[in-house]
């Protein structure tokens, strides 16, 4: 796992819950409170979803909510912006292609 566990200036992070989200099928850990791409990001995935017109991969970028880069499908939800939205246990979460589409 990808995670800053004991920080050289700001000390030990702060324990979570974990918790489990489901990522394109996989079960992934996950802290409770934390974001989606951040829980992504430290499990390794890179590629959060591809755009319509090049199917050029894109990942976390602001880590803001201000571009589109991490948009994924969050519970059959397309384009929700993973870097704002907070994990919860049993979430799903699929790799979004092209502009997404409504499952719910």
């Amino acid at each position: 796992m990808y995670r800053v566990q004991d920080h050289p200036v700001l000390g030990p992070g702060e324990k979570k819950k974990e918790v489990t989200i489901y990522f394109d099928g996989k079960p992934l850990p996950a802290f409770e409170g934390e974001s989606i791409a951040a829980a992504l990001t430290a499990s390794g995935v890179r590629m959060f979803r591809r755009t319509s017109r090049l199917q050029a991969p894109r990942k976390m970028f602001c880590g803001i909510g201000q571009c589109t880069d991490c948009m994924m499908q969050v519970d059959g939800i397309p384009n929700t912006r993973t870097c704002v939205t907070r994990v919860r246990e049993g979430m799903v979460v699929e790799t979004q292609y092209e502009t997404g589409e409504f499952h719910g």
